[in-house]
């Protein structure tokens, strides 16, 4: 994560270039809630832009809890936060905004570079019960500590997405029930959906500082109702932990939140321990250490200036897309040069595969793009309404257009007093975020119900030749050289793919697989996370990803 390169992705044609006035320079990553972008404050400040996916900003109830947890996250200020600045729960889409923090998180830095030494965990123990402190102060229960939420600037720790965690608790579900947060990470009383206090994140601030001195969770992996049953029902065994931390780590993670460790207490016990260190500002030095140098940021983007150009212009699809970005415009010879260069590159690269698919994915973008060109030139007046019904519905045995939707390019629907039994609708899309596949489980695409068996739908596995996914009931293509792909373009291509397993090599953060079940169910897969450098080291690797399923219409 130390590589600029790998920490600022470009902007995609699907990125808007703005948020709310907020010109945008890179893409940061995506997560549960959305994707995130770099920007920059008007005085030059970088600042993390996260943009609602959807799914959520389509659900009044979400908004409601959005809304309520920024005003409470706008009174936390803290050394160890990364502070809220800016947001907007009535957006179109819903977005915040938090100063940029240059550094990996905690769980990058720890699979880059292994388990921290002790001094490094003393300091993160501090650091992040200080900020817990601000945050528990403005009333707020962060429920979803972990390591990635974790950052680790070259001055120490900075705890985020305090507060939000609740207003996204629909992509939190668990397999005991709508208890919000991670399960690796959560503490008994959230496991069995009980009250959730600030001891809650003391339980959470254990787990994070075990993660970090061994280098894996301390409750193990699996199965999502696996790890719960332990963290329920089983003493953690600290035995692997380095004999200094045990002590206080027990005590965080005592099963009864009355006998947990508080935060002012966890401060004490680390300068206790960390001695002559705490008061000689030793920590810049360990957190350089761990967190490697610090990248150059980009520059803010500059002020478009529009250039005139005559060529006619399109604009992006807006069919159930998965994230709701504000259409695009590019011109066709501009579509045409990047998918030249898109092919250009894999093929030096060697990726003839890649530089196929990129171009298939461009061209059906095309299509569709096309397709609402022309909807558009047929909306000047002309017939009325009844004959435009009767023109546009396809004869009895024909098969509707492709990428054909309910609604006309405009968004306007069509006239309900003349209705076709026979005409295309896009389906509704059913959002299922954080799904973990591992080479124990499988994921079932009619409910997004992770099974503890190889028996769903789509499955992970890994040989002596790498990891893939597979399915026998469905058909898999990944999508190369785009992202955010629409309800059209996943049918489009996965309606031709014929492929059971698809190998992960050239998978990462944020690539997406099209998936057609053999009942006509279309899913969209985008990876999160994946781990798959120790793919010969069985029970180790897995693959955490977002789902969104279109049904059968």
């Amino acid at each position: 994560m130390n590589n600029a390169t790998e920490v600022f992705q470009p902007l995609q044609a699907d990125d808007p270039p703005q948020v709310a006035g907020y010109r945008l320079a890179a893409r940061l990553g995506a997560g549960g809630m959305g994707r995130v972008y770099l920007s920059h404050t008007q005085g030059g400040r970088p600042v993390a832009i996260k943009v609602v996916r959807p799914e959520l900003a389509d659900d009044p109830d979400f908004r409601r809890r959005f809304g309520r947890e920024i005003k409470a996250a706008r009174r936390v200020r803290g050394a160890y936060t990364a502070e809220l600045i800016d947001a907007d729960a009535d957006g179109v889409p819903p977005w915040l905004a938090t100063l940029y923090v240059p550094g990996p998180s905690l769980a990058e830095a720890v699979a880059r570079r292994g388990p921290l030494p002790v001094p490094a965990v003393l300091w993160l123990m501090a650091g992040v019960a200080e900020a817990l402190q601000a945050i528990h102060g403005a009333g707020i229960v962060h429920r979803d500590l972990k390591p990635s939420n974790v950052l680790l600037a070259a001055d120490g720790p900075r705890v985020i997405d305090f507060g939000i965690s609740l207003a996204s608790d629909v992509t939190s579900h668990t397999a005991t029930g709508a208890a919000v947060g991670t399960p690796q990470f959560m503490a008994p009383e959230q496991a069995t959906a009980g009250e959730v206090t600030t001891a809650t994140d003391v339980f959470a601030l254990g787990q994070t500082a075990a993660f970090a001195a061994l280098g894996e969770p301390l409750y193990g992996g699996g199965p999502s109702h696996g790890v719960l049953y332990r963290i329920v029902h089983s003493e953690p065994d600290l035995s692997q932990l380095p004999e200094q931390l045990r002590p206080l780590i027990a005590r965080c993670l005592a099963a009864a939140p009355e006998e947990r460790a508080t935060l002012a207490e966890v401060v004490e016990w680390c300068r206790q321990r960390l001695g002559p260190e705490a008061d000689a500002g030793a920590g810049p030095t360990v957190w350089r250490e761990v967190a490697g140098p610090e990248v150059t940021v980009p520059a803010p983007a500059p002020d478009p200036t529009p250039v005139p150009d005559p060529t006619p212009v399109h604009t992006l699809p807006l069919i159930a897309p998965p994230y709701p970005y504000p259409a695009v415009q590019v011109d066709r010879r501009a579509r045409r040069r990047r998918a030249a260069l898109i092919t250009a590159a894999a093929v030096a690269a060697g990726g003839v595969l890649v530089a196929g698919l990129a171009w298939t994915v461009s061209e059906v973008r095309d299509r569709l793009r096309d397709r609402d060109r022309d909807t558009a030139a047929s909306s000047t007046p002309g017939p009325t309404a009844s004959e435009r019904s009767s023109a546009s519905a396809p004869t009895e045995g024909s098969a509707p257009a492709a990428g054909s939707a309910a609604a006309g390019s405009d968004g306007q629907q069509p006239d309900a007093s003349h209705p076709s039994a026979t005409e295309s609708r896009t389906p509704q899309a059913v959002p299922y975020a954080q799904r973990m596949l591992d080479e124990k489980n499988s994921l079932r695409i009619e409910d997004g119900v992770l099974l503890d068996n190889r028996k769903g739908d789509i499955r992970f596995v890994c040989e002596e030749i790498g990891c893939a996914l597979e399915s026998d009931t469905s058909t898999i293509t990944q999508l190369f050289g785009v992202t955010g792909a629409t309800f059209d373009e996943c049918r489009l291509l996965a309606g031709g793919a014929t492929a059971r397993r698809f190998p992960l090599a050239a998978a990462a953060a944020g690539s997406e697989f099209c998936v057609k079940h053999r009942n006509g169910d279309i899913a969209l897969l985008v990876v999160q996370q994946k781990s798959t450098a120790l793919w010969d080291s069985p029970g180790i690797s897995f693959l955490t990803a977002d789902m969104t399923v279109w049904r059968a219409a």
